[in-house]
């Protein structure tokens, strides 16, 4: 009886588990615009993006979170962008962890 009880809790735990990590949206969202500035930080740079349609985003570009130097680019100002990443918002500002550049011209 005891086992049982083990086994059941164990079983609505890991149901549990599931669904929690399945509710979480891993959906990657895309941002392009135009490179307004740039700042140097310690793993990589934050580029600012203004979109076609009025919006401003901080982008925080890592070798890391690109996937290796063969896909780390450095942005120059004035660069028409398309990055792909997590989005995030504070009170007035928008980021995006990049994660992949999609093209840079």
């Amino acid at each position: 009886m005891k086992n049982l009880k083990k086994v059941s809790f164990l079983v609505v735990l890991m149901t549990f588990i599931i669904s929690c990590t399945s509710m979480k949206d891993t959906k990657s969202n895309t941002v392009t615009g135009k490179v307004d500035s740039i700042e140097a930080g310690k793993d990589g740079y934050t580029a600012k993006i203004s979109t076609a349609a009025k919006e401003v985003y901080f982008a925080t570009i890592s070798i890391v979170n690109v996937g290796g130097p063969q896909n780390y680019k450095q942005l120059k100002i004035g660069d028409n962008v398309s990055v792909k990443g997590e989005i995030w918002k504070t009170e007035d500002e928008k980021h995006i962890k990049v994660t992949e550049i999609v093209s840079v011209k």
